[in-house]
């Protein structure tokens, strides 16, 4: 990267505050000087000087009106979502995490699939009663997926998908570039996409035109036979209706690792509906060295004057 006479001044907001600065601060960015905790006030103590920030949302959304300077925000996280409050300043670019969280959601996704197919716990609960169980397993090969949401984290479950054998359709306002989706649906399509599945997958953000779009009539148009997986966003799942679907058998079962509120309250009805396997949003978490290095390639383009990577659109809201 060419030397550069700009200097900024970055702040660091994160629980991993520790493991970002030394990245960041073993890259040698020219021109930047760095301060990094997890301590919104203490941050704030310091100073109100910094022109960038990079860490959580939930974090970097407390801090913001105090920031004159502030040009840049990196996310730390794909979704956004303290962000994106209507009383928050939007003057600035906002890049969020991508392309680090496909692989990790590929292994959730599909060791959950199999377990299902292979009957793993079936037969672990019968060995626990020394039960021979001999009776066939199923397979994904042949079966349909469909993937409800075709970004970076879609397209990598696609590919994954064929290599079981798996059919793959995907759902996507306007992207068609994943080579490994058999068969695209849009906006209006929604019956015939959910027609025939044997797994449907959510990887989508939480948006005002995503939220509560898996309703009671989306879930009628999924066969009895069909199981949900959503490791995008709890908003996009009307909750009620989930539970509803799955304790009168209207759907085979349900995999959740998002909802609408987090932790998920010891009192909600989906701790004791059947069917549900309920994980605390911990399908692909966070690794700092990926995060850091889409940070350091958007500094090293903010330097030349480039475009910044995984730009948010405030008014699309991902």
């Amino acid at each position: 990267m060419a030397p550069t006479d700009e200097t900024h001044n970055l702040l660091i907001l994160s629980r991993d505050f520790h493991t970002y600065h030394q990245i960041l601060s073993q890259a040698m960015l020219p021109g930047l000087s760095i301060f990094a905790h997890e301590d919104v006030e203490r941050a704030l103590r310091i100073g109100t000087d910094y022109d960038l920030l990079f860490g959580e949302p939930s974090l970097v959304s407390k801090v913001i009106r105090h920031l004159p300077k502030l040009r840049w925000v990196q996310s730390t996280w794909a979704g956004v979502e303290p962000l994106l409050s209507p009383d928050l300043r939007r003057d600035y670019i906002l890049t969020n995490a991508r392309n680090v969280y496909g692989s990790l959601m590929s292994e959730y996704v599909f060791g959950y699939l199999l377990s299902i197919e292979r009957r793993i716990l079936d037969r672990w609960a019968l060995q626990q009663q020394m039960v021979w169980d001999d009776t066939p397993s199923n397979t994904l090969r042949g079966k349909l997926i469909g993937l409800l949401g075709v970004g970076t984290i879609g397209a990598c479950l696609a590919k994954t998908a064929h290599h079981f054998g798996m059919r793959v359709h995907g759902y996507t306002r306007r992207s068609e570039t994943c080579p490994h989706i058999d068969r695209y649906y849009h906006p209006g399509e929604l019956r015939e996409f959910a027609t025939g599945l044997d797994y449907l997958v959510c990887t989508l953000p939480g948006t005002p035109k995503t939220s509560l779009l898996i309703d009671e009539k989306f879930l009628s148009y999924l066969p009895q036979t069909a199981w949900l997986v959503n490791v995008g966003r709890g908003s996009v799942v009307d909750e009620s209706a989930l539970v509803a679907a799955l304790s009168q058998g209207r759907l085979a079962g349900a995999i959740l690792d998002v909802f609408l509120d987090e932790p998920l309250p010891s009192d909600h009805p989906l701790w004791q509906t059947p069917n549900t396997i309920i994980t605390a949003h911990t399908a692909a978490t966070n690794y700092p060295p990926d995060i850091a290095r889409i940070f350091i390639e958007n500094y090293k383009r903010l330097v030349r004057s480039e475009p910044l990577l995984y730009q948010v659109d405030f008014k699309e809201q991902y």
